[in-house]
């Protein structure tokens, strides 16, 4: 696949702040007079936001987790064909709320589903779309259970069918993400979630800039080659 643009994706529990510094990590590299694409997952793309509605108000919950799989893995490779790899082919810097990491940890660590039925679901889905760099924004369970409940409430809005779950599980995925960074510390960086906002944007702004250099941008054509 070749490619010019820069992809990150964003990952961590529920309240970890993801959407905050997306924005934040998008309006400075704006002022750098970057072309900028935010998206999310589930969604992102018409097909991938119906496959959303179905996934977070639980109405697949029913079926079972290989189902949600599934249905992650569609949304995900219509996300990547219509808007993730369009958008890099014309030199943008992607930023996505949740990637493929998420569908390893929720269905695959918390959902036990077998990490080779999760890859091969990945393999397809991605179809070669790999995220430069990952941002796992890491914060304990219960603060960002707390967090993300707050702003329901300021919001009015109700939990999601994953805010709902348990402490325990939301703990569990917490050490998911980390157990991926501890495999991937080349494409994975975790950032401490719990410190202020202006400390988090800062890390992440060091993160990024790296992967705007020349030399890094010639190495990325290389490794999208080798794929």
């Amino acid at each position: 696949m070749a490619r010019s643009g820069l992809f990150i994706s964003f990952e961590g529990g529920e309240g970890a702040g993801k959407s905050t510094q997306i924005r934040r990590l998008a309006a400075a590299l704006e002022k750098r007079g970057l072309d900028v694409v935010v998206t999310r997952e589930p969604g992102g793309s018409p097909g991938a936001e119906a496959v959303r509605h179905v996934l977070l108000n639980g109405a697949a919950e029913a079926y079972g987790t290989r189902m949600e799989a599934l249905l992650f893995a569609a949304a995900r490779s219509d996300h990547v064909e219509q808007v993730i790899r369009p958008a890099l082919s014309r030199g943008s810097v992607v930023l996505c709320d949740r990637f493929m990491d998420s569908s390893r940890v929720y269905q695959g660590v918390t959902g036990n589903l077998e990490p080779d039925f999760i890859e091969a679901l990945q393999r397809v889905a991605i179809n070669g779309v790999v995220p430069d760099r990952t941002i796992i924004l890491d914060i304990p369970a219960d603060m960002g259970l707390e967090r993300a409940r707050s702003r329901g409430r300021a919001e009015s809005t109700d939990p999601d069918r994953f805010e709902r779950e348990q402490l325990e599980t939301h703990e569990k995925r917490r050490h998911g993400f980390l157990d991926i960074a501890v495999r991937e510390p080349d494409r994975c960086k975790v950032v401490d979630a719990t410190r202020s906002e202006d400390e988090i944007a800062g890390e992440i702004r060091k993160l990024v800039e790296v992967l705007l250099k020349p030399e890094a941008g010639r190495l990325r054509q290389k490794a999208d080659q080798a794929r």
